[in-house]
């Protein structure tokens, strides 16, 4: 009796939250373009803090009004159950669309995304996201690229001038101040034909944050649309959108009101749909209960964990490596091998087959490389999967063509490759990559076993950072200032770190500065030669550094 009585207010709660938020919503529908629940993200129960959390968050945004010049950020909570939010309009549409894009958005994501603790969702006029990460300040990756039409009067010109518009638009984007960085602008094509562009960042972006989040959006244009006559990279930090036909400062005006003669009509179909709606509603309230509870049942041997196109079967690795053959090894790291692979479709890929034992169960594996795989920085190495059967465990990266950088350094051939204007964008290449680890992603991670050895160089000389992350899958903590289970290379470790366990930021940036001696100097820190005798070149240096000799 008792269990019934509770199951009649919980479907009359249901009711009459479906009336109110009904009531408090009479936002427009907006235009829909993508959304993402992060399927690495952990699942909320409905009478937990974070939800509590995550309500105060939602009644905040589906009540505002004031614009703020389009963009909005809020905490609540703390630690594990701390909700953090972000709202960002297209720079260029009207205040009162902007306020109805985001109110709708409050109301529309958690429908999207039930029982997830993170979500993000793109209309046509705004961005609107939450999530239990910190999420402020930093650079995230593309969550989506869409086309339209195919244009094909004249691909080369249309290329060129599309490339040279969006990067005057990078450049003055970046360049906008704390309350809005946003650029649009247009370019002639043959004859009357234009073409149309918009660039905008997160304002809480600074310029070289906001340079690096656009130039990943261009790449991305290259490889997912080309030949598009139109098209959008949507991410959480900055968008891309550009068309043959102007598509900003353009406003859709409301729909008239209904004719008198009408609105009793109107009002009886009203009624019966919005009966239907309640009961349907209803149902889906308690299927989404459901669906979270079973979301957040711990992973049983023989469940299956969903990790997208990242996962892959191992047969499919081992015959693109040959078997991990000999001839396909490319080097011995301290977590294993690695072998160059091709997959079916022609792809070259690069496989680390790990040789430890990481101290996790297959879920908490898989988790932390799906977060991993979210990294995507110019300067590091991308992971593109993982693969798991038995005792192998294998991370699938992207190949990176020439060697790593200590193949050119110290290899007296192929040193004469390394011009000091080459040697100077390695530097700036990996102290980019190295603040993106550091403070603009999401998990902040430490390297610990920064060297020339784990910098891999592309078909351009750019610097790519490999490695990273390595920490987390064999369990050693990132948050931690002092561990017992010290990892690296001797002669590239921080004192405090080699000596005392005590690790930080500061302990990359010193393996940092030991990489740039290297490249200055073209000398392995082990074995300086000065007038026919070995000596460590930091002992070398460090004198003369301190008298400015």
């Amino acid at each position: 009796m008792e269990r019934g009585f509770m199951a009649t207010c919980s479907a009359l709660g249901v009711l009459l939250l479906i009336l109110r938020l009904s009531k408090a919503q009479p936002s427009p529908q907006q235009v829909y373009n993508y959304h993402s629940c992060a399927e690495a993200s952990e699942s909320f129960q409905t009478a937990s803090v974070f939800a509590t959390n995550l309500d105060q968050v939602l009644a905040h945004f589906s009540s505002l009004n004031q614009t703020n010049n389009g963009f909005f950020n809020l905490s609540v909570g703390l630690n594990a159950d701390q909700v953090n939010s972000v709202a960002l309009c297209r720079g260029d549409v009207s205040e009162s669309s902007c306020l109805e894009c985001i109110r709708f958005g409050a109301g529309d994501l958690p429908g999207r995304c039930p029982g997830r603790m993170e979500g993000i969702v793109f209309y046509d006029k705004c961005m609107f996201r939450y999530t239990n990460w910190y999420i402020f300040r930093s650079v995230e990756g593309t969550y989506a690229t869409l086309s339209n039409h195919s244009y094909s009067n004249g691909m080369a010109l249309y290329g060129y001038r599309l490339f040279s518009l969006l990067e005057a638009l990078r450049d003055e984007a970046s360049s906008g101040n704390s309350t809005l960085k946003l650029a649009v602008g247009d370019t002639e094509l043959a004859g009357s034909e234009r073409i149309y562009a918009l660039a905008q960042c997160v304002p809480d972006l600074d310029q070289m944050q906001c340079e690096n989040c656009l130039d990943r959006a261009f790449g991305d244009i290259t490889r997912n649309i080309p030949g598009k006559g139109g098209g959008r990279v949507l991410g959480a930090s900055c968008s891309l959108w550009f068309d043959t036909t102007r598509f900003y400062g353009v406003q859709v005006d409301s729909p008239a009101p209904p004719a008198e003669g009408t609105r009793k009509r109107n009002i009886v179909v009203v009624i019966a749909v919005v009966s239907a709606l309640v009961v349907s509603l209803m149902l889906l309230a308690m299927y989404c209960v459901w669906r979270t509870r079973s979301r957040a049942r711990p992973v049983e041997n023989g469940d299956e964990v969903k990790r997208g196109e990242l996962q892959v079967q191992f047969e499919t690795i081992r015959a693109a490596t040959g078997d991990f053959s000999e001839e396909n090894k490319l080097g011995q790291g301290g977590f294993g091998a690695v072998y160059k692979g091709r997959l079916a479709d022609g792809r070259e890929i690069a496989v680390k087959r790990l040789s430890q034992n990481s101290g996790q169960g297959d879920a908490e594996f898989k988790n932390e490389v799906t977060l991993l795989a979210k990294l995507q920085h110019k300067n590091l190495v991308r992971l593109l999967g993982f693969c798991l059967q038995g005792q192998e465990r294998l991370l699938i990266y992207e190949y990176v063509p020439n060697a790593s950088l200590d193949k050119f350094l110290f290899n007296p051939d192929k040193r004469a490759l390394l011009s000091w204007e080459t040697r100077y964008k390695i530097i700036k290449g990996i102290a980019r990559g190295l603040l993106y680890l550091h403070e603009d992603s999401r998990l902040r991670i430490i390297h610990r076993d920064l060297k020339t050895s784990n910098v891999l160089l592309d078909e351009e000389m750019n610097p790519k950072i490999s490695d990273f992350g390595m920490a987390r899958l064999f369990a050693m903590d990132q948050t931690r200032g002092q561990t017992t289970r010290i990892v690296g290379t001797y002669g590239y470790m921080a004192p405090e770190y080699a000596i005392h366990g005590q690790f930080s930021a500061k302990s990359d940036v010193y393996s940092f500065g030991v990489m740039i001696m290297e490249l200055i100097t073209g000398c392995r820190i082990s074995s300086f030669d000065v007038g026919g005798a070995s000596e460590h070149l930091l002992s070398f240096v460090s004198p003369r550094e301190k008298n400015n000799s």
